[in-house]
């Protein structure tokens, strides 16, 4: 048997964000609570959301808790906030962060406990408290995956929560609400659904249906990502990456991850490091890794990305897939390694015993000892 999660509706395209209120209408919700971080909380964009609830008699209340890689504390703050206020649904308002923050939120309100309760797979009893999530980022997909990831402060961890109940019910991918990403931040995102796509396509548990996400995932953030970091006024390669993105989201929301992102999820916790950052630096040395085992699933990313593979066995395509992924990172201008972000090799023991605990490493194609972790560390640092 095989389940595909998706959420129950997707709003994408060029203004799609002015069907809100009516969304929330028909769905009889009375009162948001808003999440999103304190940078968002003053734009333009979310004034223009806000000032449409207004117009259409809609309650809100705005948290502007969400922090980057989001804490057990900024959860748990923000459902004291819900419940106070009370909010029967809760809308988030950015990228992964607020996404993953709102879905936190939204589970313990109807769960109880603690966010700690919920690490793992499928933890929660009863569903989350409806959720829609107004995404303003290329590449997490947290607006329309059942992964949710919290740090544990006490730990230093991040929490990989992967839970069918932190489904959003809506999901929002409006361009027009990405064309003020930074560069910086449109690289890394970009990066962060290229490391989707690639990690569900090499995954033990892909089928049919998520190689396809991944396949055509794959293709449009080679054509576009370029383009969209380059100019992000540019409107075709800004709704081409939202579809590559989400495309990527649909991928490994239903074949999970692998090792990139088990690695990543550590450096993030440890040192509150960027995710998309991560996950780009990370990419090209595990998928060497993973090329001893499917050298043909990364012989088809090559393809996907533009390169003539015709004549060339698997493990040349393999290596070429890896050669065009640093060449795509390199022309985004994502940093080469993690010694440049602050990172220790004092730490690397640490950092491999957790990865290997981290819930995405059980669907990675070749599976490590904490000796080769390190060793993958020792090349990315």
């Amino acid at each position: 048997m095989y389940k595909f999660y998706m959420p129950n509706v997707s709003l994408m395209g060029p203004g799609c964000a002015g069907s809100i209120p009516a969304e929330i209408k028909a769905r009889g919700f009375k009162k948001a609570l808003v999440v999103c971080g304190k940078r968002s909380a003053k734009s333009a964009e979310l004034k223009e959301i806000l000032d449409s609830l207004d117009a259409n008699g809609i309650e809100y209340v705005v948290y502007p808790g969400s922090v980057p890689n989001p804490t057990v504390t900024s959860v748990m703050e923000g459902v004291e906030v819900l419940k106070a206020e009370n909010c029967d649904f809760v809308m988030s308002f950015g990228g992964g962060s607020p996404h993953d923050c709102a879905k936190g939120i939204a589970l313990v309100a109807t769960n109880g406990g603690n966010m700690k309760d919920y690490e793992g797979v499928n933890k929660s009893k009863k569903p989350q408290l409806p959720l829609i999530a107004i995404n303003t980022t290329a590449g997490t997909a947290s607006e329309m995956t059942i992964f949710c990831v919290i740090t544990d402060e006490e730990r230093h961890v991040k929490m990989a929560i992967c839970d069918e109940h932190v489904n959003p019910t809506l999901a929002v991918n409006d361009p027009n609400l990405m064309v003020s990403m930074p560069k910086a931040l449109t690289a890394a995102t970009g990066m962060d659904a290229l490391t989707h796509a690639v990690e569900a396509y090499v995954s033990t548990i892909a089928t049919p249906i998520t190689d396809a996400c991944s396949e055509k995932a794959i293709k449009l953030i080679q054509g576009y990502l370029r383009d969209a970091v380059k100019d992000g006024n540019d409107m075709v390669a800004r709704d081409k990456m939202a579809y590559a993105e989400f495309l990527a989201g649909m991928a490994f929301n239903n074949a999970s991850l692998g090792y990139v992102h088990a690695i990543a999820h550590q450096f993030g916790g440890f040192y509150n490091l960027p995710h998309g950052v991560c996950n780009a630096i990370l990419l090209p040395a595990v998928q060497e890794y993973n090329a001893k085992v499917c050298p043909d699933r990364l012989k088809d990313v090559a393809e996907f990305m533009g390169v003539d593979v015709s004549n060339m066995t698997d493990e040349e395509g393999a290596a070429a897939a890896i050669t065009a992924i640093r060449k795509l990172s390199a022309d985004v201008e994502i940093p080469s390694g993690f010694e440049q972000l602050g990172a220790k090799k004092e730490d690397f023991d640490i950092l491999a015993v957790n990865a290997l605990k981290d819930a995405c490493s059980a669907t990675n194609p070749r599976q490590a000892t904490k000796e080769e972790i390190i060793e993958i560390l020792n090349k990315v640092f």
